[in-house]
């Protein structure tokens, strides 16, 4: 794991990068919770998806938004957060020009500016977003969700109400052509406090689904 500096729209943005040594490895890029409510690069949910893209052959960046440690800049209500995540993905597609795949992946206000993220950039191919916080934040800007995905929540997340989260899925698994993998993690609360190692195991599984999935469309 590396530290990082690259530049975006409100100054340096500080990151953490894994590297592979296998050309064409795909890629991802990790996005953490709001910036104003404690939400870090260091969040223990976001090492926990970090890991997991890595483990499973992503070169994988995770980053602190405009603002939060030593990233320049200061919080903008998402708009600018959205800019640090664009800025992020070019930055690692420089870095990685061969790449075979690119991913998103973000928990809680994360999970929002990663969603946002896929109408931008039409080259990302699947997504992980972890408690969406559907409540609080307008989704329909996914019409229609461009690509398939994982969406993960706690059995006893407190903060973001399961009802709202399924009222999304609901509406992006009615769109022709996308599938959207809905799964829930029935001990674990928000943060997944002590159940990190279950959210692993879901989000392995879907990434070794769904690279094999593509590797098979490839050599087909």
């Amino acid at each position: 794991m590396s530290e990082v500096i690259f530049n975006g729209s409100a100054g340096r943005i500080e990151g953490r990068y894994h590297q592979t040594h296998r050309d064409g490895a795909p890629i991802a890029i990790v996005l953490h919770p709001h910036p104003q409510l404690g939400g870090t690069m260091n969040n223990k949910v976001v090492y926990a998806l970090y890991r997991s893209f890595a483990d499973r052959g992503f070169n994988t960046l995770r980053f602190n938004f405009r603002g939060v440690g030593r990233s320049e800049g200061t919080y903008d209500n998402g708009e600018g957060e959205l800019n640090d995540a664009a800025s992020a993905l070019d930055w690692l597609q420089a870095n990685n020009v061969n790449a075979s795949a690119s991913w998103v992946a973000g928990f809680s206000f994360g999970a929002w500016i990663g969603m946002q993220l896929l109408m931008r950039r039409p080259e990302l191919e699947g997504f992980v977003s972890i408690s969406p916080p559907a409540d609080r934040y307008d989704f329909n800007f996914l019409a229609p969700c461009p690509v398939p995905g994982l969406i993960l929540q706690g059995g006893k997340d407190d903060i973001v109400p399961h009802a709202s989260v399924a009222s999304l899925v609901s509406k992006l698994q009615l769109q022709r052509g996308i599938n959207i993998d809905y799964r829930t993690v029935p001990a674990a609360d928000h943060f997944f406090g002590g159940q990190l190692a279950e959210l692993r195991t879901h989000v392995e599984d879907y990434l070794s689904k769904n690279l094999l999935r593509s590797s098979l469309a490839v050599n087909q």
